[in-house]
């Protein structure tokens, strides 16, 4: 069967210390793009594709904005979020059916609980039960509604990849990227993800990162835009104590992780990471690509170490601190 990269063809990126201890090992493989685009570090093998699940929402969210559906700010940051369902989150949510009249029922992504504790317990007290709107992906299947609602695409079907949406979506993936996704398969909320290496994710997500809003191409000014909303509603695109908010609010960063171990990155001067953490945890995604960033000189790793008591990286005994992911790239 076709997969990713092998564990021979990995690299350790970080390790879990527990009193001077060792205790785990995370591999992966990463690429760190030059502000101008060029090739500036590799780490394992970026070559083979991998699936960059919700760090694909960015060019998804690219697609529909070119598509005729004007999203800015809070509302651009939240169709390419993976929200933690508070209740900002829902209500931007909901805003964005409001516009075309979309019912929830139209959301395409499984019900779920929020992701956020205060949220979560809210629910629980009041006696609710899980919605479509809570699940983290909801925003973006918001968005991908509206898209069909503004082009007169039908609303049934819209997460088939014969769908007109997803080729849109398909389009912009490969125009970004400069490859052709080697495997297609459903998403964890239902949409398509396709394949593509590290290599081009990166490429991708420094196009749209770094593109101008002044721009003569509406692909690239509305990519601008949604850069400017993202970096300008941290909260949105992920939540409250989330290691995406955490990273963009105290860093400057664009962040955007993937389940299953994978991160996207861009620093304010455009130097880009992709990574992907091949035992699929996230835990470290966060720290290895902002040390990544740092190793490059994008980012001041003061910054780094400020931040770094915000993302839960801490290794308990008991009530005490006695260790800590630390990443080793």
């Amino acid at each position: 069967m076709t997969g990713t990269f092998s564990i021979s063809d990995a690299v350790q990126l970080a390790v879990v210390e527990r009193s001077g201890f060792t205790e785990s090992r995370h591999a992966g493989s990463a690429v760190v793009l030059s502000p101008e685009g060029e090739l500036q570090r590799t780490l394992g093998d970026v070559a083979t594709p991998v699936f960059p699940r919700s760090a694909m929402k960015p060019f998804q969210a690219v697609a529909v904005m070119s598509s005729g559906v004007n999203l800015r700010g809070e509302d651009a940051a939240i169709a390419t979020a993976s929200h933690a369902g508070t209740a900002a989150h829902v209500a931007l949510v909901r805003g964005l059916l409001a516009r075309a009249s979309i019912p929830e029922s139209a959301l395409g992504c499984p019900p779920a609980a929020p992701l956020d504790q205060t949220a979560r317990e809210e629910l629980t007290r009041s006696g609710g039960a899980r919605e479509r709107v809570y699940m983290t992906c909801s925003g973006k299947h918001a968005a991908m509604l509206l898209a069909c609602a503004a082009n007169g695409w039908p609303l049934e079907g819209y997460l088939d990849p014969a769908h007109p949406l997803q080729k849109r979506i398909l389009d912009v993936l490969e125009r970004l990227t400069g490859e052709r996704p080697a495997a297609t398969a459903p998403d964890g909320c239902g949409a398509p993800v396709h394949a593509i290496s590290l290599t081009g994710l990166a490429r991708g997500i420094q196009k749209i990162t770094t593109a101008a809003p002044s721009s003569p191409f509406a692909l690239f000014r509305e990519a601008a835009a949604l850069t400017e909303g993202v970096r300008e509603n941290a909260w949105a695109i992920a939540g409250p104590g989330q290691p995406d908010t955490v990273a963009i609010e105290r860093v400057g960063v664009f962040a955007k992780f993937g389940a299953e171990g994978v991160m996207v990155m861009t620093a304010p001067n455009g130097t880009t990471t992709a990574l992907k953490v091949l035992d699929g945890s996230s835990r470290a995604s966060t720290i290895i690509a902002l040390r990544l960033l740092a190793s490059a000189g994008a980012i001041d790793e003061g910054s780094i170490d400020r931040v770094a008591t915000e993302l839960d990286l801490w290794i308990m005994g008991g009530e005490r601190r006695v260790g800590e992911i630390r990443a080793t790239v």
